[in-house]
Protein backbone atom coordinates (compact mmCIF):
# COMPACT_ATOMS: atom_id res chain seq x y z
CA UNK A 1 0.00 0.00 0.00
CA UNK A 2 1.16 3.28 -1.11
CA UNK A 3 0.63 6.90 0.42
CA UNK A 4 1.82 9.31 -1.89
CA UNK A 5 1.76 12.49 -2.00
CA UNK A 6 1.02 14.51 -5.49
CA UNK A 7 2.18 17.94 -4.43
CA UNK A 8 -0.08 21.28 -4.80
CA UNK A 9 -1.16 20.90 -8.45
CA UNK A 10 1.44 21.13 -11.23
CA UNK A 11 2.04 17.71 -12.00
CA UNK A 12 6.14 18.40 -13.23
CA UNK A 13 6.25 18.66 -9.12
CA UNK A 14 5.91 14.98 -8.69
CA UNK A 15 8.91 13.01 -7.81
CA UNK A 16 10.29 10.36 -9.75
CA UNK A 17 9.32 7.56 -6.89
CA UNK A 18 5.89 8.96 -7.33
CA UNK A 19 5.96 8.32 -11.01
CA UNK A 20 7.01 4.92 -10.97
CA UNK A 21 4.59 4.31 -8.24
CA UNK A 22 1.67 5.65 -10.55
CA UNK A 23 2.58 3.67 -13.29
CA UNK A 24 3.26 0.17 -11.26
CA UNK A 25 -0.47 0.94 -9.42
CA UNK A 26 -3.58 -1.79 -9.98
CA UNK A 27 -5.77 0.67 -7.53
CA UNK A 28 -5.61 4.34 -7.35
CA UNK A 29 -7.50 6.26 -4.35
CA UNK A 30 -7.53 9.61 -5.98
CA UNK A 31 -8.37 12.65 -3.77
CA UNK A 32 -10.37 15.58 -4.57
CA UNK A 33 -7.65 18.21 -4.97
CA UNK A 34 -5.43 15.80 -7.29
CA UNK A 35 -5.13 17.32 -11.26
CA UNK A 36 -7.12 14.66 -12.99
CA UNK A 37 -4.69 14.27 -15.48
CA UNK A 38 -2.58 12.04 -12.87
CA UNK A 39 -4.10 9.03 -13.80
CA UNK A 40 -2.33 9.38 -17.32
CA UNK A 41 0.51 7.85 -15.44
CA UNK A 42 -1.65 5.25 -14.21
CA UNK A 43 -2.95 4.03 -17.04
CA UNK A 44 -3.45 0.54 -15.54
CA UNK A 45 -4.93 1.54 -12.24
CA UNK A 46 -8.52 1.46 -11.69
CA UNK A 47 -9.17 4.55 -10.32
CA UNK A 48 -12.04 5.16 -7.30
CA UNK A 49 -12.14 8.84 -6.86
CA UNK A 50 -12.95 9.38 -3.22
CA UNK A 51 -12.88 13.19 -2.83
CA UNK A 52 -12.71 15.13 0.42
CA UNK A 53 -13.22 19.12 0.36
CA UNK A 54 -14.14 21.67 3.44
CA UNK A 55 -17.89 22.68 3.01
CA UNK A 56 -18.78 20.28 0.30
CA UNK A 57 -20.54 16.77 0.05
CA UNK A 58 -17.06 14.55 0.54
CA UNK A 59 -16.16 10.51 1.00
CA UNK A 60 -16.47 9.31 4.74
CA UNK A 61 -13.38 8.96 6.03
CA UNK A 62 -13.99 5.34 7.29
CA UNK A 63 -14.93 4.36 3.84
CA UNK A 64 -12.07 5.67 2.67
CA UNK A 65 -10.30 3.58 4.83
CA UNK A 66 -11.86 0.05 4.60
CA UNK A 67 -11.23 0.84 0.51
CA UNK A 68 -7.81 0.73 1.08
CA UNK A 69 -8.16 -2.38 3.33
CA UNK A 70 -10.12 -4.20 1.45
CA UNK A 71 -7.93 -3.64 -2.17
CA UNK A 72 -4.92 -4.16 -0.24
CA UNK A 73 -5.83 -7.77 1.45
CA UNK A 74 -6.79 -8.76 -1.93
CA UNK A 75 -3.00 -8.49 -2.85
CA UNK A 76 -3.33 -5.36 -5.03
CA UNK A 77 -0.82 -2.73 -5.55
CA UNK A 78 -2.94 0.17 -4.32
CA UNK A 79 -1.63 3.60 -4.67
CA UNK A 80 -3.54 6.67 -2.13
CA UNK A 81 -2.95 9.72 -3.68
CA UNK A 82 -3.67 12.90 -1.74
CA UNK A 83 -2.71 16.38 -2.78
CA UNK A 84 0.16 18.46 -1.40
CA UNK A 85 2.19 16.83 1.19
CA UNK A 86 0.31 13.76 2.25
CA UNK A 87 1.52 13.60 6.38
CA UNK A 88 0.72 17.53 6.54
CA UNK A 89 -2.90 18.14 7.12
CA UNK A 90 -4.18 15.12 5.51
CA UNK A 91 -5.71 12.84 8.07
CA UNK A 92 -2.52 10.71 6.75
CA UNK A 93 -2.02 9.44 10.34
CA UNK A 94 -5.52 7.84 10.32
CA UNK A 95 -4.97 6.20 7.18
CA UNK A 96 -1.90 5.00 8.48
CA UNK A 97 -2.85 3.83 12.12
CA UNK A 98 -5.73 1.56 10.18
CA UNK A 99 -3.89 -0.20 7.92
CA UNK A 100 -1.43 -1.07 10.43
CA UNK A 101 -4.03 -2.17 12.70
CA UNK A 102 -5.26 -4.23 9.84
CA UNK A 103 -1.93 -5.96 8.72
CA UNK A 104 -0.95 -3.73 5.57
CA UNK A 105 2.49 -2.18 4.99
CA UNK A 106 2.16 1.09 4.63
CA UNK A 107 4.64 2.90 1.96
CA UNK A 108 4.97 7.03 2.19
CA UNK A 109 6.24 8.87 -1.00
CA UNK A 110 6.84 12.50 0.26
CA UNK A 111 6.00 15.56 -2.29
CA UNK A 112 5.66 19.67 -2.17
CA UNK A 113 3.12 20.70 0.27
CA UNK A 114 0.99 23.91 -0.43
CA UNK A 115 3.23 26.56 1.95
CA UNK A 116 6.42 25.78 -0.36
CA UNK A 117 4.48 26.38 -3.04
CA UNK A 118 2.74 29.27 -2.39
CA UNK A 119 6.53 30.54 -1.12
CA UNK A 120 7.48 30.06 -4.89
CA UNK A 121 4.74 32.09 -6.09
CA UNK A 122 5.66 34.87 -4.08
CA UNK A 123 9.48 34.51 -4.66
CA UNK A 124 10.04 34.41 -1.25
CA UNK A 125 11.86 32.12 1.29
CA UNK A 126 9.42 30.85 3.94
CA UNK A 127 12.57 30.53 6.81
CA UNK A 128 14.68 34.12 5.69
CA UNK A 129 17.21 34.49 8.47
CA UNK A 130 16.81 37.89 9.18
CA UNK A 131 12.74 37.91 9.28
CA UNK A 132 12.62 34.79 11.60
CA UNK A 133 13.87 31.95 13.23
CA UNK A 134 11.50 29.00 11.36
CA UNK A 135 8.12 28.41 10.28
CA UNK A 136 5.04 27.19 11.93
CA UNK A 137 2.05 25.32 9.65
CA UNK A 138 -1.08 26.13 11.27
CA UNK A 139 -4.73 24.29 10.09
CA UNK A 140 -7.62 26.94 10.55
CA UNK A 141 -10.21 23.75 11.40
CA UNK A 142 -9.05 21.87 14.52
CA UNK A 143 -10.64 18.30 15.75
CA UNK A 144 -12.76 19.81 18.41
CA UNK A 145 -13.73 23.00 16.31
CA UNK A 146 -11.79 25.44 18.28
CA UNK A 147 -9.46 27.77 17.75
CA UNK A 148 -5.20 27.72 17.18
CA UNK A 149 -3.50 29.15 19.94
CA UNK A 150 -3.30 32.33 17.91
CA UNK A 151 -1.44 34.65 20.26
CA UNK A 152 1.16 31.97 21.05
CA UNK A 153 1.41 31.54 17.23
CA UNK A 154 2.12 35.04 17.33
CA UNK A 155 4.61 35.26 19.89
CA UNK A 156 6.53 32.43 18.32
CA UNK A 157 8.68 34.24 15.76
CA UNK A 158 7.84 31.84 13.23
CA UNK A 159 6.17 32.61 9.63
CA UNK A 160 2.54 31.31 9.99
CA UNK A 161 1.67 29.16 6.81
CA UNK A 162 -2.48 28.81 7.45
CA UNK A 163 -4.01 25.80 5.94
CA UNK A 164 -7.99 25.68 5.04
CA UNK A 165 -8.30 29.02 6.48
CA UNK A 166 -10.36 30.99 3.03
CA UNK A 167 -13.69 30.28 4.31
CA UNK A 168 -12.64 32.17 7.55
CA UNK A 169 -9.78 34.93 6.60
CA UNK A 170 -11.39 37.42 7.88
CA UNK A 171 -11.67 35.91 11.52
CA UNK A 172 -8.11 34.55 11.75
CA UNK A 173 -7.15 38.21 10.56
CA UNK A 174 -9.04 39.92 13.57
CA UNK A 175 -7.47 37.04 15.80
CA UNK A 176 -3.87 37.82 14.73
CA UNK A 177 -3.88 41.46 14.83
CA UNK A 178 -5.04 41.49 18.90
CA UNK A 179 -1.48 40.02 19.13
CA UNK A 180 0.30 41.10 16.05
CA UNK A 181 0.61 45.01 14.48
CA UNK A 182 -1.28 45.38 11.34
CA UNK A 183 1.44 45.96 9.40
CA UNK A 184 2.71 42.41 9.51
CA UNK A 185 3.51 41.57 5.73
CA UNK A 186 0.93 38.51 4.98
CA UNK A 187 -0.22 36.99 1.47
CA UNK A 188 -2.61 34.80 0.25
CA UNK A 189 -1.80 32.69 -2.48
CA UNK A 190 -4.89 29.86 -4.11
CA UNK A 191 -4.31 27.26 -6.36
CA UNK A 192 -0.26 27.51 -5.70
CA UNK A 193 1.71 26.05 -9.04
CA UNK A 194 -1.50 25.47 -10.52
CA UNK A 195 -2.67 27.92 -13.80
CA UNK A 196 -5.08 29.28 -12.40
CA UNK A 197 -2.95 30.67 -9.26
CA UNK A 198 -3.44 33.79 -7.48
CA UNK A 199 -1.34 35.96 -4.85
CA UNK A 200 -2.07 38.29 -3.40
CA UNK A 201 1.09 40.13 -0.90
CA UNK A 202 -0.24 42.80 1.98
CA UNK A 203 -0.38 43.17 5.48
CA UNK A 204 -2.15 41.56 8.21
CA UNK A 205 -4.40 44.55 8.52
CA UNK A 206 -5.00 44.38 4.43
CA UNK A 207 -6.17 40.61 4.96
CA UNK A 208 -9.54 42.41 6.06
CA UNK A 209 -9.67 44.34 2.60
CA UNK A 210 -8.15 41.95 0.15
CA UNK A 211 -10.74 41.94 -3.38
CA UNK A 212 -12.32 38.36 -3.46
CA UNK A 213 -10.41 35.75 -4.32
CA UNK A 214 -10.67 32.91 -6.82
CA UNK A 215 -14.03 31.30 -5.17
CA UNK A 216 -13.65 27.66 -4.32
CA UNK A 217 -10.47 27.69 -5.12
CA UNK A 218 -7.73 25.72 -2.11
CA UNK A 219 -5.44 28.41 -0.59
CA UNK A 220 -2.73 29.34 1.75
CA UNK A 221 -1.96 32.29 4.36
CA UNK A 222 1.10 33.30 4.92
CA UNK A 223 1.76 36.12 7.95
CA UNK A 224 5.31 37.05 9.09
CA UNK A 225 7.99 39.17 8.08
CA UNK A 226 9.63 36.91 5.23
CA UNK A 227 6.28 38.26 3.63
CA UNK A 228 7.50 41.69 3.12
CA UNK A 229 10.26 40.86 0.92
CA UNK A 230 6.61 39.82 -1.53
CA UNK A 231 5.10 43.31 -1.02
CA UNK A 232 8.78 44.65 -2.40
CA UNK A 233 8.55 42.45 -5.54
CA UNK A 234 5.25 43.43 -6.33
CA UNK A 235 5.77 47.18 -6.40
CA UNK A 236 9.39 46.94 -7.60
CA UNK A 237 9.00 48.51 -11.20
CA UNK A 238 9.96 46.21 -14.21
CA UNK A 239 10.02 43.11 -12.56
CA UNK A 240 8.50 40.66 -14.34
CA UNK A 241 8.28 37.57 -12.24
CA UNK A 242 6.77 36.42 -9.98
CA UNK A 243 3.50 37.96 -10.73
CA UNK A 244 2.02 38.76 -7.13
CA UNK A 245 -0.17 41.26 -6.74
CA UNK A 246 0.07 43.86 -3.78
CA UNK A 247 -3.24 44.63 -1.87
CA UNK A 248 -4.12 46.63 0.95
Amino acid sequence: MVLLSAGPGDLELLTLKAVRALQQAEVLLLDELVDPGIVELARQARVVRVGKRGGCRSTPQAFICRLMRRYALQGLRVVRVKGGEALMFGRAGEEIAFLREAGVPVRIINGVSAAFAAAAALGVSLTHRQHCHGVSFVTAHTADHGEPDWAALARSGTTLAIYMGMGRLERIARALLVHLPGDTPAAVVQAASRQDEQAQATTLAGLLALPATGEGLPGVILVGGALGEAAALAGRAGEPEPEVRAAG
